[in-house]
Formats: C-alpha cells, structure tokens, sequence
C-alpha cells in the first residue's frame, strides 16, 4: 500500500487496475498491459530525444512491486490481510461519490473539494488522480472521469484542517459538471 502526497492510499490492486477478487490471469493480464505501457525502453522509443520521465519509471517500479506480491498467493494473502488490518484502522467520516464534490479547473489542474464538519476541505487534484491511473477531460462544463478499467475503487482523503477523513468512491466514466462560480 502506498501513501501519496496528500495521503491517498493507493494499494496494488489500484496500480494494476484490478479489483481484490481479481483471479491470477486478471492480474496477470493487467500487468502485462502496464508493463507494456510504463517499461523505460519503450518509455524511450516514444521520446528519442528526451529520457523517460521521472513519475513514469516510478510507476512502473510500482508495477512490479505490485505484481510481485499479488503473482505470489502467499505474499497476496498476507498483503490482504495486512491491507483489511490497515482499513480497520482508517476510521472514516463519511463515504462519498466524486459526483459530491466540487470541481474547479485551475488551468494547470482540477481540483476537486468536499467541505468538512470543521468548514476546512477534503481535496484531491488530477495530478495525483492521474498518478493512480484515472484521468479527468475537460469538455465545456462538463468533466469526464476515465480509467483504465471499470473496476470500482476508493480513495481516502484527510481534512485540511481537523483529523477527518473522507472515502472517495470511484467509478469509471463519471460525468462531473464543473463549478464556475469559485
């Protein structure tokens, strides 16, 4: 399980864009296909000039740690259970969809919000959306969240301000309209 930059828990089925029950081809599969995707010396015939991106070989390091643990069925079950242990742990205020929050395009990235109980907000951006596989496309009013499987997933997000947390749920090809009041 990972922990991002505003305390996102990223587990390895989400960097394989797998659901927990996945079987071992489903894994497998996923893997293959990121691996393709992330691998540097494909990285550098995409950009001949220029060495694969620094975020990029991190993700596919990501992949491979991921497919070491969930291809083995012993470090799999002791991951899940550690993974149950760890969301047992993580008390959460309120579960939310992403059609709850508020979305607001910064220009360089969208933000999305949900207020707290203490008035501070829950926030996550595209920029570390993107950096667990989901993508968020502008057109007009509208914003269209995809991902590269239809596998629901979640994320956890902390308050600014007080010790919440909110659980995040994510659904592939989610229509958000975009707020151009803030």
């Amino acid at each position: 399980m990972l922990l991002g930059e505003n305390s996102i828990l990223e587990t390895h089925y989400d960097v394989l864009s797998v659901k927990e029950d996945a079987s071992y081809e489903e894994i497998r599969t996923s893997y293959r296909s990121a691996i393709l995707n992330y691998h540097p010396d494909k990285l550098q015939k995409k950009s001949e000039t220029a060495s694969p991106d620094h975020e990029l070989r991190e993700r596919f390091l990501k992949v491979q740690r991921a497919w070491e643990i969930l291809s083995n069925s012993n470090s799999r079950a002791i991951y899940d259970s550690e993974l149950q242990a760890s969301r047992q742990d993580t008390v959460v205020a309120d579960d939310i969809s992403l059609e709850d929050m508020t979305v607001e395009d910064t220009g360089e990235a969208m933000e999305l919000f949900y207020q707290c109980r203490c008035g501070d907000y829950f926030f996550v951006d595209s920029l570390e959306l993107g950096k667990m596989g989901y993508s968020l496309l502008r057109d007009g009013n509208k914003i269209l969240l995809q991902t590269l499987d239809a596998s629901p997933a979640s994320v956890v997000l902390p308050c600014g301000s007080c010790s919440l947390k909110v659980r995040v749920l994510i659904n592939s090809d989610i229509i958000l309209s975009i707020d151009d009041h803030l």
